[in-house]
Order: structure tokens, then sequence, then C-alpha cells
């Protein structure tokens, strides 16, 4: 039987990036996980991305899964080793099985990056990855996404009812074609309509945005939506008129609007830590 893994490769940081990374996101994401580089087979490219899992497995339980989705265009978002081995190292130390993607055609992987295109099933084919691992728990799965990575979570959810929980961080729900709204559409603005219509863009856009289509997102799958009202990347408005959108359609979500967190919600971090860890010790057992 052949394997989805191409490659897998332990992530060693050297002695002083030990400290800056314990410092960022406690010392058990340092001491209590294995963090890997991964290549895998998506749709028959070679996609770079991560896997991580608890250090010390009990042989007597499987751990449930959860998709980690990026944020970022192209080669900007890309997670790197140092970063990787912070972020999914704290949430294996919490006693999960962490698959991330990168995206085709990023990080020397194969393909062409298409912001929400294809690329969604890069996070879909991860799944398969978690029947090769003994220690995972193939029946429990969460997915999180920031900024970029909220719309990849929404695209994914369309898809797919086997989320038992999602968390989205200043996801973008509606690629607002008013590019003057923020530098950051402006500028997915220029990058898009480079060698395309403008037509093009915008129906790119709407195919994008789960504003327009809310009803297809899995029932099944409970949201904590996270957005900072000082956020000018990513306008908070879209995660509250999706919330707005959800509440018609009585679909299970939880809002959280952080009162002046930025993008990156850097003066809330410990906050979300702790959130985004209550919410899959809610969902995920």
């Amino acid at each position: 039987m052949s394997s989805n893994f191409i490659r897998r490769e332990e992530i060693k940081i050297k002695a002083a990036q030990i400290k800056l990374l314990t410092s960022g996101w406690g010392i058990e994401a340092y001491e209590n996980s294995i963090v890997e580089k991964i290549t895998y087979n998506s749709d028959g490219l070679k996609v770079k991305g991560y896997l991580a899992y608890p250090k010390r497995l009990d042989t007597n339980k499987n751990y449930p899964c959860i998709i980690w989705c990026r944020g970022g265009i192209g080669e900007q978002g890309v997670i790197d080793v140092f970063n990787a081995r912070g972020l999914f190292g704290q949430i294996a130390s919490w006693g999960y099985v962490v698959f991330a993607s990168q995206y085709r055609g990023n990080a020397g992987g194969e393909g062409t990056d298409e912001f929400g295109g294809g690329d969604v099933d890069d996070v879909l084919n991860l799944m398969p990855l978690a029947y090769e691992l003994e220690f995972a728990d193939t029946t429990q799965w969460g997915i999180e996404g920031w900024s970029r990575g909220g719309m990849m979570t929404y695209l994914t959810l369309t898809r797919t009812d086997k989320f038992n929980c999602a968390v989205t961080a200043g996801g973008i729900a509606n690629l607002h074609c008013n590019a003057k709204e923020s530098k950051f559409m402006n500028r997915l603005h220029e990058m898009s309509t480079k060698k395309r219509s403008d037509d093009d863009f915008k129906n790119k856009c709407k195919a994008r945005s789960i504003i327009n289509f809310p009803e297809k997102l899995s029932k099944h799958t409970p949201i904590l939506i996270i957005h900072g009202t000082d956020d000018n990347l990513v306008l908070p408005h879209d995660s509250l008129d999706l919330a707005y959108k959800l509440q018609k359609l009585n679909h299970p979500y939880r809002l959280l609007m952080l009162e002046g967190g930025d993008h990156f919600l850097r003066k809330h971090r410990k906050e979300v830590d702790a959130l985004r860890k209550m919410w899959y010790e809610k969902y995920l057992k």
C-alpha cells in the first residue's frame, strides 16, 4: 500500500532559539511535542506542510486531529520551521495531532497557489495522512484558520461534514471587491488582476466569500469566530456580517470581538490561546 506521505523530517532548532520559542509559546510547546516538516501527495502534486503530535504518546489512546490553515498569499505567509515548531508544537502539547499545509506552489511545493481554488484540496488531502498514523483518532477532527486561513477553513467546511469544530481568527468571510476598503484587499486585487480581467477577479471574490453561501457550511460544525475590533487588514465586519447570517440559519457559532485587537491579536494572545484550547476541549473528546 502506497503512502500519501512523501517525506517526513523532524524539526530541530538551535539552542539559542529554544528560549525564544518557550517565551512565545510556553515550555510545554517545546518539551511535550514533536513537529515534522512533511511533503505529501495532493492531487498528484508534491505539497509541503507540517505534522505535529505529543512527544510522550500514550499507547492506550488515540489523539484527535486538528488541521491548521495558514494565512497570506503565495510565499508571503509561508510558515517557517521556527514558527511551526512553536505554533504546532503548542497545539500538539494540548493533546492533538496537527496537520498543516503550505498550499500548492509554496515553500518548494509543486503547483500554483490559487488562493481558495484548487488549493482547498490541499487542506482536504491532509486528512488521509491521519489514517497512516496509529496514534491518530480519525473520527475526531477540528480545523483552524487565521486571515486567509479563515477563508480556507470556511471553504473546507462547505466540502465535508467531518469536522467536530472550527476556529477562525481574523478570517476572510467576504473578499470585498471594493479594494479601497483595506490595504490587504487592495494588494490582493493588484496581484489577482495582473493577468486577468477585473470581471474575473470579481467572480473569484464571490466564489471564495462564504458570506454569499453560508448555508453550505456543515451544520455539524460549531464555529468559534474571533476578530479584533481594530483589524485594518481583514475588517471586523467580515466576522460580524457572517455571524448575522449564521444566526439567521441557526448555525452553531460563538462570536468574540476583542476590543482593540489588531489583525494578529497581539495584545490578546494568552486570551486567544485559552479560548482556542477551550473550544477544542469542548468538542474533541
